[in-house]
């Protein structure tokens, strides 16, 4: 699966293949959002199109009110018809093509798990599609309305976390342990307005969205996605999904919360999901490179394990494995050049700076690491 882009948006060239998954990283506002809403809109026009339509969204076939209502509110200037170009799997996308022909396929593949996810919720409960401003972006609308409609139709209990069957035992540990802090995560109706709400196993009060930690609130949305992906079912995947993207997985989350959460981006890899993350954590990238490196080592799935910090038990094995196995390429979104860099070698040494110094993630250590070093040579040179 390749994507080639010129000129749209900040994205002067891009070439991205997508493996079984696939990181960005880059400073903000480089294009890393457009490329992965793109993808979205490449993968499931048809869906896109139908769900735009229901909502009463209209955009006449003309390409500008397209992408304004697809992105987001001033978005078609991401858009030249003079300069920009599409590439998907070889075959040339015409955006203005899109915006006027009707596509017959209506099913979605691509599940998208929003940055701004957090404004899914308001008051404790998702918000409906028609809830937002008609100029806000899609992935954000159609997540949050997602989310709303399966805590209407099919996440219908109570306790809502933990739940025996909802994730696995181990996932339930980490997260009530690094996540939660012995919470539960339940459904709450006062004056019979449901709304999600964080409380003791003892039921002993309730503590609304507003004084969750930074973390809860970005996490919660999060993990309801996490419910939908992984059906407590001998089925794996949901039906027809092929593609998972969760852009900056870590906002707001400690880092042994994030070792959580990576473990379950790797059970999804287990579950045959194709997986694309956006990040801005050094986090990410160190269990690419651990990935890397102990598979072309032979290492154990034990040895994986270990880097996580975590005890391992037949069920993170099978998760560990399946992360050893899998194909990870890695991009750099540049904003000097407007360019994206394939890094996916995490190479320390390469000569490439955009690689050797992961994107910019290990910069800061590197330059914490070089400085502290020749003070204390600088230091042992006057004794």
């Amino acid at each position: 699966m390749n994507l080639e882009i010129r000129n749209l948006g900040q994205i002067k060239k891009a070439s991205i293949s997508f493996a079984d998954l696939t990181v960005l990283v880059g400073p903000q506002a480089t294009g890393k959002s457009i490329t992965l809403q793109l993808l979205k809109l490449l993968t499931d026009t048809g869906f896109v199109q139908r769900e735009l339509r229901k909502y009463g969204l209209d955009w006449s076939g003309e390409v500008n009110q397209l992408l304004d209502v697809y992105f987001g509110e001033g978005m078609h200037s991401i858009w030249s018809s003079g300069s920009t170009e599409i590439t998907w799997n070889g075959r040339p996308i015409d955006l203005a093509a899109i915006a006027k022909r009707k596509h017959k396929t209506e099913k979605q593949s691509l599940f998208l798990i929003p940055a701004q996810r957090v404004l899914a919720l308001r008051d404790g409960w998702p918000r409906p599609f028609s809830d937002y401003a008609a100029g806000d972006p899609f992935a954000v609308r159609e997540f949050s309305e997602t989310l709303r409609q399966l805590l209407e139709t099919e996440f219908t209990k109570v306790n809502l976390f933990p739940q025996k069957k909802r994730l696995k035992e181990v996932f339930r540990k980490l997260l009530m342990r690094d996540v939660f802090g012995d919470f539960e995560l339940r459904v709450d109706k006062p004056r019979s307005q449901k709304r999600l709400v964080l409380g003791p196993a003892d039921g002993a009060g309730v503590l609304p969205q507003m004084v969750w930690s930074a973390g809860q609130r970005e996490f919660i949305p999060l993990l309801l996605g996490f419910y939908w992906l992984m059906p407590p079912t001998k089925v794996s995947q949901r039906s027809d999904i092929q593609w998972v993207v969760i852009e900056e997985l870590e906002m707001g989350l400690h880092p042994r919360a994030i070792c959580a959460v990576l473990l379950m981006v790797l059970e999804l890899l287990r579950r045959g999901y194709r997986v694309c993350l956006s990040t801005h954590s050094p986090q990410v990238l160190e269990m690419v490179w651990a990935m890397r490196n102990l598979k072309e080592s032979g290492a154990s799935p034990d040895a994986l394990l270990r880097v996580f910090g975590v005890k391992p038990d037949r069920t993170l094995r099978d998760v560990a494995q399946a992360g050893l196995t899998k194909a990870v390429n890695v991009y750099h979104y540049d904003r000097e050049s407007s360019c994206v860099h394939d890094i996916s070698q995490l190479d320390p040494s390469a000569q490439s700076n955009f690689e050797a110094n992961w994107g910019g993630l290990s910069e800061f250590s590197e330059r914490a690491n070089a400085e502290v070093a020749a003070a204390a040579a600088n230091a042992n040179g006057r004794r």
